[in-house]
């Protein structure tokens, strides 16, 4: 495990956590900024648009089963030079992305890079917890998450607008620049990050032997799937249940990535304060608001309102899952990073499901019951968690004592 903390000086550090703030952003952008241009990308390479779709899914299914697996592997290897090699096959894919007009070569320039999106990611998360103390820690993170909440929430609008008023090559361009700007500032600015009590193999899995860590897994698949099952089709529940135009839609989706944002930067400082309580609180306040849209969704007024705090929510619930999860298995941070971006793609994945069949058999409105149901479940999860971590701790302290 790395130790940065006596190389780093604050104003270094600072610069650290930006540039993995910005990198995080530039890679989930070349993941998610692509769906909304689904049907220029048909347009451009002549297929339908469920065709086009593949740019999405097959990303995500790449990155849903490397998670797990990549970091593992690269988890001895210098921080410094891995991050390079994300960096670099990210930007060289959407420069073939940006120059290319066969619709196969466009798949296998997004799938070759989401082997490595894991990677970087989770080594992000690590660098930035350990450039800090282990109080700061959580406040390091949730910077990072903003990376994740920009790439997610800004990237799609302003890929966009590119497309739409120039073109799909030129909205691969806004991928690139990104990429390569970061993987200069990285090469440029961070420092070397060699491993230095490199974790074998064995010792990364034995962390899934913890009944702590399965609990833990568990927890994030299913709250994941609440907010993301749903979020899937939100601009469908405030079309056909609130009423209101697609501009009006745009603004309050907008609403939410900007407060998803706000609660990352909340979560950092709630986690430093009291952890478990913020891991406990979250679930029950997003249940509270799931049930205020469901009771309330033909009102635009309280609508807006609900939004704003479930985007806030959404940002602190992102940071409580990872910590979660880390907190479960700290002496493997990589492989534990790994198994948090497996579970919320899971999560995301099952939620999503779901909450489509809800709508399928009874309505739009009832999307609302797979996040409920789904956080209902998930609070036992937790709570089972919570006491394992505390029992663990006490058993430890007797045998200090």
């Amino acid at each position: 495990m790395i130790n940065q903390k006596k190389q780093l000086k604050p104003k270094s550090t600072g610069l650290l956590v930006f540039i993995l703030t910005v990198g995080v952003f530039g890679i989930i952008n070349t993941e998610m900024g692509v769906v909304g241009i689904l049907p220029l990308i048909a347009e451009t390479f002549h297929v339908t648009v469920p065709e086009a779709g593949w740019t999405v899914s097959v990303f995500a299914l790449v990155v849903a089963v490397s998670a797990p697996i990549t970091p593992l592997l690269f988890s001895g290897i210098n921080r410094k030079k891995v991050m390079l090699l994300a960096l670099g096959l990210f930007t060289l894919s959407n420069v073939i992305s940006m120059v290319t007009s066969n619709f196969t070569v466009l798949l296998i320039a997004r799938i070759l890079p989401a082997f490595l999106h894991p990677v970087y990611v989770s080594m992000a998360f690590t660098v930035a917890a350990a450039s800090v103390s282990k109080e700061e820690a959580p406040k390091a993170v949730s910077k990072v998450f903003m990376g994740v909440s920009g790439g997610m929430v800004l990237g799609v609008p302003v890929t966009s607008f590119i497309a739409s008023e120039v073109s799909f090559s030129m909205a691969m361009l806004f991928f690139t620049v990104i990429n390569t700007l970061v993987l200069i500032a990285t090469f440029v600015f961070l420092p070397s990050m060699p491993v230095k009590e490199r974790l074998s193999y064995g010792t990364q899995l034995s962390v899934l032997k913890k009944t702590i860590t399965w609990n833990s897994i568990i927890a994030v698949t299913l709250i994941n799937g609440a907010i993301f099952g749903f979020f899937s089709y939100m601009s469908d529940f405030l079309k056909n249940i609130t009423d209101v135009s697609y501009n009006i839609i745009t603004t309050m989706l907008l609403i939410y990535g900007v407060t998803n944002i706000i609660g990352n930067l909340l979560a950092g400082k709630m986690l430093s304060i009291n952890a478990h309580r913020c891991i406990i609180i979250i679930p029950f306040a997003l249940l509270t608001s799931y049930i205020c849209l469901f009771t309330f969704g033909e009102c635009m007024v309280a609508m807006v309102v609900i939004i704003l705090v479930l985007g806030v929510l959404a940002g602190i619930a992102s940071n409580s899952m990872q910590y979660m999860i880390i907190e479960a298995a700290p002496e493997a941070p990589d492989f534990a990073n790994g198994l948090f971006l497996l579970s919320a793609n899971l999560g995301t994945t099952i939620g999503t499901a779901v909450c489509g069949l809800l709508i399928t058999f009874l309505g739009t409105r009832y999307s609302v019951l797979g996040a409920l149901l789904s956080l209902i479940v998930s609070l036992i999860f937790v709570y089972v968690r919570v006491r394992n971590w505390q029992y663990s701790k006490t058993i430890a302290a007797n045998i200090i004592v």
